[in-house]
C-alpha cells in the first residue's frame, strides 16, 4: 500500500502515456477477434492518435478510444467512421479522458453525440509498498493454461453480474460475449494470468498487461457467492507486487464511479488520475 500520503497528479503527458497503452490494449484484442472470426466485420481505424475499433457484434471492444492527444479528428474521418459503425448496426461509443484536448468534445457534441456515462481511471506510484496479503483461506497463484477454460467461466460469471455499489454501467453485454472479449484480450496482449481460490474452489480471477513501464490491471472478477471476503483486494496486492518486480512505474486501473472496485483500489493506495467520459452517437 502506498502510504506516502503524496496524492499522485496526472499531467496530460502521464495521461497520454496511459491512453496510448489502452489504445494498443485494444489493438491486440481487436486482432484476436478478428482472427477468431475471420469474417472480415470486424475493423480497425487509427484516428488522430486513436483509434476506432469494431470486434463484433455486442463487444465491450468496440469503441474509439486515445483521443484529444494528436489533434482534432476532422469531419471526413468522423464520417468514415460513423459510417463504418452504421454498416454493422452498431452506435459509435468514445471514451474521451477529461484531460484531453477539448476541442475533441466540441466537435463530438456538434456532430450529436451525448453524454452517457463516466469511467473513472486511477494510478498507484511504483515502487512502492506493495505487500501481497492474503486472508486466510485464500490463495492467489498465477493461473496455467490447464485452468484457461474455467478461469474464463469465473471472469465472465463475474462481470455478468456486476456490482451494485455505485454508478451503475451503462453497458450490460451477453456473458458469452464478456467471456470471447476476455479470451482475445487474455490471449493477444501477452497478459498475466492470476487465480484466487478458496477452499480449493476457484473464486475470482484477475489479469495484467505490463508494458511501457505501465502496468494496466485488467479483468479482475470474483464469483458472487464469495464476494466481500477479501479476494479483489488480494488479487489486486499480488499483482501490485509483480509489476514493482517486472520493472513498471505505475499501476493503473478502470472503475465505474463510487464503485466496490474504486473502494478497494484507494484503500490499496490508488490515487484518483483522470476521467473518461463516454460519448455515444447512434448511428
Amino acid at each position: 500500500m502506498d502510504t506516502t500520503g503524496k496524492p499522485l497528479f496526472c499531467d496530460t503527458g502521464l495521461a497520454e502515456r496511459i491512453e496510448r497503452a489502452e489504445v494498443q490494449l485494444i489493438t491486440d484484442g481487436n486482432a484476436a477477434a478478428r482472427r477468431r472470426n475471420g469474417d472480415g466485420k470486424g475493423f480497425l481505424k487509427p484516428v488522430t492518435g486513436g483509434v476506432a475499433a469494431f470486434a463484433e457484434d455486442e463487444s465491450p471492444l468496440n469503441k474509439v478510444a486515445g483521443l484529444g492527444f494528436g489533434g482534432v479528428p476532422d469531419d471526413a474521418l468522423l464520417d468514415e467512421i460513423e459510417q463504418a459503425f452504421a454498416d454493422r448496426g452498431a452506435p459509435v461509443q468514445v471514451e474521451l479522458a477529461h484531460v484531453a484536448d477539448p476541442a475533441v468534445g466540441a466537435v463530438l457534441t456538434e456532430r450529436g453525440y451525448r453524454l452517457t456515462s463516466y469511467e473513472n481511471v486511477l494510478g498507484f506510484p511504483l515502487p512502492g509498498e506493495h505487500g501481497r496479503p492474503a486472508p486466510e483461506g485464500i490463495e492467489i497463484r498465477p493461473s496455467g493454461e490447464e485452468e484457461f477454460d474455467r478461469w474464463i467461466e469465473v471472469v465472465a460469471d463475474g462481470f455478468a453480474h456486476p456490482d451494485t455499489q455505485g454508478v451503475p454501467s451503462h453497458e450490460e453485454f451477453p456473458r458469452e460475449v464478456i467471456a470471447a472479449a476476455v479470451r482475445d484480450l487474455v490471449g493477444a496482449a501477452g497478459m498475466r494470468r492470476y487465480s484466487a481460490v478458496r477452499d480449493g474452489a476457484l473464486v475470482g480471477g484477475a489479469s495484467a498487461r505490463m508494458a511501457d513501464g505501465i502496468a494496466q490491471l485488467t479483468g479482475a472478477a470474483t464469483a458472487p457467492a464469495h464476494r466481500r471476503r477479501g479476494v479483489q483486494t488480494a488479487l489486486l496486492a499480488a499483482r501490485l507486487a509483480d509489476a514493482a518486480a517486472a520493472g513498471c512505474d505505475i499501476a493503473v486501473i478502470t472503475t465505474q464511479p463510487g464503485s466496490k472496485s474504486q473502494e478497494n483500489a484507494q484503500r490499496q493506495g490508488f490515487h484518483l488520475l483522470y476521467t473518461r467520459a463516454v460519448l455515444v452517437k447512434q448511428v
